[in-house]
C-alpha cells in the first residue's frame, strides 16, 4: 500500500485500505477562536452521536501536568467519553488554579454544545506553557464549532490542533474483520518536545467498531507502547501529552476479547499509530531525516538505555542531519549509557553495513555508506552481549532550524 503507509518500517495489514472521512457516528470541526496570535484554526471539536460510545485514554508521565490533563484525570469518565474539545496556541500548563478553572469551563461548554454530561467530555490543549488561557474565547468559539460539525470535518479538526507542525497528520482506514467492516481514523499533532516514554503530542482516534471499555483500554495501551512510546525528537517530555480512543459502535460490528476480530483490529490500530508516530518524528522541528535504532542483547534495561541514549545524542542526531556515517558517535552514546571498567564488546551496523565488530572498527566503503545515510530514513543496528532483549526507537536529526524555531518560539 502506498499513500499514508509511506515508511519502509511500517507494513499496512492486508485487511486495511485507505478511506476518507470519520467513522460512522462521529462529526468534527476546526475553527478559529483567536488563541493563536498568528491566526488560523485553533479550536477543534469532536462529537459522537452514539449514546453507548466507549473510550480509553493515555496521558503524559511528566511531573508537571497541564490543567487539561488533570481535568481529564479527575473529572472525566475516561471509559465513556463522547466528545473532545481541544485548543492549540496555549498549553494551559503551569497556570495554577485559574488554569484548572478554565479547563473546567472548557469542559462545561463542550458538554453544552455536544449535549452530553461534563464527565463525558475530554479536553486537551497544546502551545506555549505558563500563559493563562482565555477560556471565554473557547466558549465563544464552540458555538461556531458546533455549527461546523461534519462527518468529513477531520481535516479542519487536524488543522486546528497544529502548533509548530509543518503539516497536519491524519488518516482514515477501512478495516475488514471476520465479523464485518469497520472504520478507523485518527488525527495527531507533534513536532517538538518529543521524547520516548511518550511524546509531546495530541492524538485522537475514532472507530465505529463495538468495543467494550476494557478492550479499548487494552488495545490503546499496547499500541501506544509500540508507537508514541518509541519516538524522540529532542528528548524532552511534554506537560500535555494526551491520546484518546473513542468507539461509537455505530457499525454494529463487535470486537470481542481474545477473538480474531480483536487481533485484526489491533494490527490495524498498531499500524495506524506507528505511522502517525513516524510522521511526528519526520516533522521534528527542522528535521531532514528519520533514524531508527534497533538494539539487542541480554538485558532489557540495558538495551532500552542504549536505544534512548543513541536516539537522544546530539552528536548522533547532528551526524544524521549531515548524512555522516560517523559510527564513533554511536559507540560513544552506547558507552555513556553503559559505563564500566572493561571494554564493551558490541557490533554496529548502519544501513545494513557492519562498521564495528567486537568493539573494533571494520573497513567499509565510506562513499557508498555516506550516500546511503543521505536518504530520508536511516537505520542503525546495535548488538550487545547476550540475547533475548530488544528495544527500538525512532528519532529525528538535529538541525540549525530546530535551534532557530525554539529560540524564537514565544517571540
Amino acid at each position: 500500500m502506498t499513500g499514508f503507509f509511506a515508511s519502509r518500517w511500517i507494513d499496512a495489514p492486508p485487511n486495511v485500505r485507505e478511506a476518507a472521512g470519520l467513522p460512522a457516528g462521529f462529526r468534527a470541526s476546526g475553527v478559529r477562536c483567536g488563541i493563536k496570535p498568528s491566526g488560523g484554526r485553533d479550536l477543534g471539536l469532536l462529537v459522537s452521536s452514539e449514546p453507548r460510545t466507549t473510550s480509553a485514554a493515555r496521558f503524559t508521565r511528566s511531573g508537571v501536568l497541564a490543567a487539561p490533563v488533570l481535568t481529564c484525570m479527575k473529572r472525566c469518565e475516561l471509559s465513556a467519553l463522547a466528545a473532545i474539545v481541544v485548543n492549540s496556541g496555549n498549553a494551559n500548563a503551569a497556570t495554577g488554579r485559574r488554569g484548572l478553572d478554565e479547563a473546567a469551563r472548557m469542559q462545561g461548554a463542550g458538554a453544552m454544545v455536544a449535549r452530553v454530561p461534563e464527565t463525558r467530555v475530554g479536553v486537551a490543549s497544546t502551545g506555549v506553557i505558563g500563559v493563562q488561557l482565555e477560556g471565554q474565547l473557547i466558549v465563544s468559539g464552540l458555538a461556531e464549532a458546533r455549527d461546523e460539525l461534519a462527518e468529513d470535518g477531520d481535516g479542519d479538526f487536524a488543522e486546528a490542533i497544529r502548533t509548530t507542525d509543518a503539516f497536519s497528520k491524519r488518516a482514515s482506514l477501512e478495516v475488514q474483520l471476520p465479523s464485518g467492516t469497520v472504520k478507523l481514523a485518527a488525527q495527531a499533532k507533534g513536532a517538538g518536545m518529543i521524547s520516548p516514554h511518550f511524546a509531546t503530542l495530541l492524538c485522537f482516534v475514532e472507530t465505529d467498531a463495538v468495543l467494550e471499555p476494557e478492550t479499548a483500554d487494552l488495545l490503546l495501551g499496547v499500541c501506544v507502547k509500540r508507537s508514541f512510546d518509541r519516538i524522540s525528537v529532542d528528548g524532552q517530555l511534554s506537560t500535555n501529552d494526551s491520546v484518546f480512543l473513542l468507539a461509537s459502535g455505530a457499525s454494529g460490528v463487535p470486537v470481542a476479547p481474545e477473538s480474531e476480530d480483536e487481533l485484526r483490529f489491533g494490527e490495524a490500530l498498531d499500524a495506524l499509530l506507528r505511522q502517525l508516530a513516524l510522521l511526528i518524528v519526520a516533522d521534528g522541528e527542522g528535521s531532514a531525516r528519520v533514524g531508527r535504532v534497533l538494539v539487542s542483547g541480554g538485558d532489557q534495561d540495558g538495551v532500552e538505555r542504549v536505544a534512548r541514549a543513541v536516539a537522544n545524542s546530539p552528536l548522533v542526531k547532528a551526524a544524521l542531519n549531515g548524512g555522516d556515517p560517523n559510527w564513533g558517535r554511536i559507540v560513544q552514546a552506547v558507552g555513556a549509557a553503559l559505563p564500566g571498567t572493561a571494554p564493551l564488546v558490541l557490533d554496529v551496523w548502519i544501513q545494513g553495513v557492519q562498521v564495528c565488530g567486537g568493539g573494533v572498527g571494520l573497513p567499509f566503503d565510506l562513499a557508498a555508506l555516506a550516500e546511503a545515510v543521505s536518504k530520508p530514513e536511516v537505520e542503525y543496528t546495535i548488538d550487545l552481549p547476550g540475547s533475548g532483549a530488544e528495544a527500538e526507537v525512532f528519532f529525528s536529526d538535529l538541525s540549525h532550524e530546530y535551534v532557530r524555531i525554539n529560540a524564537e518560539y514565544t517571540t
